[in-house]
């Protein structure tokens, strides 16, 4: 579902750091306020009002960004650019360009950074200069009716769609599918985006992405305008995002914060996130708010999770960090002898449960996605009950 919000998620004040409670004092908290526990009467009665559906503000209209560029430029790293892959970098700079021809710049060696070739998943410095070729829009698609199979990837996504506008849309993401493509990965959201090309040959754009086994809320610009406004609400920290998470046992305490350096390993067959010391090559620094929201006697809990900052594989390496793993995780799942309770698939139980990010010509957009079926399946089974209290929302947002 998807509604419109005056404000986005407020902070409740500053916090100490480290895992230490954030409750607040009994001013602070909603009426509802009972970690594990359901909303009063009072509360519920407030959100079953449902507020006005999104109506974008004509007067707050801004200009397209300018065009590409048509000849070589010299361009200098930003300090909110700094430590960004080549690839994101470009995205964010040229949000027009699509994932394959991003892909072919970096390839053929056009693009170059200090003078020298550099790889997309290269990490960019403050201060660093980048050469950038001239760049172009994919060509527009002759017009015509989609083939059967175009049809039925219409279709998928229309069934994805949570919230729609000229602007922007949220998708639902499926466990399973990829955002984007990679080796042997023949389908994902990017490539099915083709087929919602408009006359002008310009395709929705993706403005941040989910792991393929994580469901939920995926955003997407439908025109440059409100991919370069959206992808600067990612940069600022201006979007707001919570995830849901089934872990191993349950945390103490059961609200509190995860603060680290994460950093890639490559390993022969898989890369995966380590935590890493302040300093260390290719660190970054690495913030996740959790709360506890529900219980299986001591074995499992329903966490709920709020990410600061947007680090790859975030929530799924700090939560193993803290020993309390995601339930079907096969990257950071770390538990020797540890059974999975019987019913429970062994899939990876994260869900991008809702995203509010401002909208492009105003006010706020607020998606929430459902339960996936393995995590309804899992939450039926273990007699948690969704519609309870998530906690989560009182955290700071730094």
């Amino acid at each position: 579902m998807s509604r419109r919000v005056k404000k986005p998620l407020k902070a409740r004040g500053d916090r100490p750091k480290g895992a230490r409670p954030y409750r607040g004092s009994k001013a602070e908290r909603p009426h509802a306020y009972r970690p594990g526990g359901k909303p009063t009467a009072r509360a519920q009665a407030s959100r079953a009002e449902k507020p006005a559906p999104f109506i974008a503000e004509p007067e707050k209209i801004a200009a397209e960004p300018p065009p590409l560029p048509t000849k070589v430029q010299t361009v200098v790293v930003t300090a909110d650019e700094n430590n960004m892959r080549v690839d994101r970098f470009l995205e964010a700079r040229f949000p027009g360009l699509s994932f394959s021809h991003i892909q072919r710049v970096v390839r053929k060696g056009e693009l170059r950074v200090n003078g020298k070739r550099a790889d997309s998943k290269d990490r960019l410095e403050e201060g660093q200069s980048v050469r950038i070729p001239p760049l172009k829009l994919d060509a527009p698609k002759a017009t015509g009716h989609l083939s059967e199979a175009g049809a039925k990837t219409l279709q998928a996504l229309k069934e994805m769609i949570l919230f729609e506008d000229a602007d922007v849309m949220v998708l639902n993401k499926p466990a399973g599918l990829a955002v984007q493509g990679g080796s042997g990965t023949t389908r994902h959201i990017d490539q099915m985006l083709e087929v919602m090309r408009d006359a002008k040959g310009q395709k929705p754009r993706l403005v941040h992405r989910l792991d393929k086994e994580t469901a939920g809320c995926l955003l997407v610009a439908k025109t440059r305008f409100a991919a370069t406004a959206l992808t600067g609400s990612f940069r600022h920290r201006s979007a707001r995002k919570i995830y849901w998470a089934l872990v191993a046992g349950v945390p103490k305490p059961k609200q509190g914060r995860i603060s680290t350096y994460l950093a890639k390993e490559e390993g022969e067959e898989d890369t995966i996130m380590r935590i890493a010391a302040h300093g260390d090559e290719g660190a970054s620094h690495a913030v996740t708010y959790y709360a506890v929201v529900e219980t299986s006697a001591q074995k499992l809990a329903w966490v709920s999770l709020k990410p600061v900052t947007g680090r790859t594989h975030q929530l799924r390496a700090h939560m193993a960090h803290i020993d309390h793993a995601i339930v079907g995780d096969p990257k950071y799942f770390n538990k020797e002898n540890w059974q999975l309770p019987g019913g429970l698939q062994n899939r990876l139980h994260l869900l991008a449960r809702r995203i509010v990010i401002p909208h492009p010509r105003g006010g706020f957009i607020d998606a929430t996605a459902p339960l996936p079926a393995h995590m309804l399946q899992s939450w039926n089974l273990l007699g948690l009950e969704a519609d309870r209290f998530d906690p989560i929302e009182n955290a700071p947002e730094e």
